[in-house]
């Protein structure tokens, strides 16, 4: 059917693996795969000419674009739903050549391997869903690059080792992100990764230290700086009859100018 343009196939009981032939429908401009339960590896030979849609059913919301798999580096899909099926393998490294993807929404699937850590590539990616896979690995952290990330979800899954932190990642403070990985540790899940006691009574050393340190400089300068001054003016006779000439000098001259001052007021108040 090559002159095929739609084909809505969501939330039905189909199964089995998608044909590569389906690659080759260059006029196909809308493809719905949500709920069902599609199996195997997802194609990576999409042509490039062709144009795909991904179509939320239950949204009703048809996004039109090129070539999602393997397709050319100008792409503009915006959306790709493949949620709820049973696709396995690991997740192609092509998904992160689409540039203008804003929603890309894997979970519910069994996906195995590591998240691709090009996925910093989607500079204006949304929403990230991966949850209920078998992914493993650690988290990239590349993810931190995704400044426009809004939603997350990398729940119910094998990830391990440190959730990466900075920039966007910081607003997403939600533990049900990451929750039910077992070996996922730091912000936000309450599990800390070790080292962390370690490091935070080391800061908290240092910063004892710094206090510390502040305090009796300020004493120092203190001490210092007054018997620096006093102890010789006590010591020697002759520097405190110069210093003492001195204040009484500048005493009589600030007299003597709040005088003048307060003779010249009262001779402008009286020819007035």
């Amino acid at each position: 059917m090559p002159k095929l343009v739609e084909l809505f196939l969501s939330e039905n009981d189909l199964n089995g693996t998608l044909p590569h032939s389906i690659c080759n429908m260059q006029n196909l401009t809308a493809l719905s795969l949500r709920s069902n339960h599609f199996s195997g590896e997802l194609p990576h030979a999409w042509n490039s000419g062709s144009m795909i849609s991904i179509v939320d059913a239950a949204q009703q919301s048809l996004w039109r674009l090129p070539a999602w798999i393997g397709g050319s580096g100008g792409s503009m899909l915006h959306m790709l739903q493949l949620r709820n099926n049973s696709f396995t393998g690991h997740i192609p490294q092509q998904l992160c050549n689409l540039g203008y993807l804003h929603i890309l929404d894997l979970s519910h699937n069994n996906f195995s391997g590591k998240i691709p850590s090009e996925v910093g590539n989607l500079l204006g990616l949304k929403s990230l869903d991966l949850s209920h896979n078998h992914l493993s690995g650690h988290i990239p952290q590349s993810l931190a690059s995704l400044t426009f990330l809004s939603h997350l979800n990398l729940s119910y899954s094998n990830l391990v080792g440190r959730i990466p932190s900075g920039n966007q990642l910081q607003t997403l403070t939600d533990s049900s992100i990451y929750i039910d990985n077992p070996s996922l540790c730091g912000f936000p899940l309450p599990t800390k990764c070790p080292g962390d006691d370690t490091f935070t009574a080391t800061n908290s050393n240092e910063d004892g230290n710094d206090k510390l340190w502040f305090y009796v400089s300020i004493v120092l300068g203190f001490v210092i700086g007054f018997w620096g001054v006093c102890g010789t003016l006590i010591v020697k006779k002759s520097w405190r009859y110069t210093y003492f000439r001195f204040v009484d000098d500048i005493k009589d001259k600030v007299t003597l100018a709040i005088a003048l001052k307060v003779a010249h007021l009262q001779r402008k108040f009286c020819h007035v």
